[in-house]
């Protein structure tokens, strides 16, 4: 007899699905680095990728892939994604591409346009691709281009990776005075204040 199969168990869960976001990031990024198409991993896997050079153990999990590409280069991007099997969506003002057509859009590589601004009224605009550099694997927005974007969006989440950030030293008192106003002032009300 033969025995039945035993679902996983919440940690077991919730390490699978980190290690899919791993394999979307290192599909999404080898399929962009094969087609040429300039880009720059964003978001809470730039942040990870920098965190974890100082220290592994600080790293968070993140659920989806955020990329960093000029417009202009999107249809050659989409070209690329869709070859490894992404989906095109654009979902509330979000060019998405989902994996495969069950993928979820929350689970799905984002792109954010370089030198654009993310909503209308943000003050800034997100650094230009130039303004990357290459990790082991990929390509990563600098670590002042990162922190710029997350002062920018200054969401929870943003202020989180932030704090990390500060936690294992890649930012220092030195910091704020490389931002305009209001984001060199946001940075310094978080170092500041980490619980505030």
């Amino acid at each position: 007899m033969a025995e039945a199969a035993v679902e996983p168990i919440g940690w077991e869960r919730a390490l699978m699905a980190a290690e899919k976001v791993k394999e979307r990031l290192r599909r999404a990024t080898r399929a962009l680095d094969a087609a040429g198409v300039p880009y720059a991993v964003a978001g809470g896997n730039a942040v990870a990728e920098w965190v974890g050079r100082i220290d592994e153990d600080a790293v968070r999990n993140t659920r989806d892939v955020d990329l960093l590409v000029r417009r202009a280069d999107l249809p050659a991007a989409r070209a690329a994604l869709e070859a490894t099997g992404f989906v095109y969506h654009y979902l509330l003002d979000i060019d998405t591409f989902i994996d495969g057509p069950q993928g979820k859009p929350s689970a799905g590589i984002h792109i954010l346009f370089a030198g654009e601004k993310v909503r209308r009224d943000d003050e800034h605009t997100l650094p230009d691709i130039d303004e990357s550099e290459r990790a082991v694997e990929f390509q990563v927005a600098t670590l002042e281009a990162l922190v710029r974007m997350k002062l920018i969006a200054y969401r929870l989440k943003d202020r989180v990776h932030i704090l990390d950030m500060i936690g294992v030293g890649l930012l220092d008192a030195t910091w704020p005075a490389r931002f305009p106003v209001p984001l060199g002032d946001r940075l310094q009300r978080l170092l500041d204040d980490p619980n505030g």
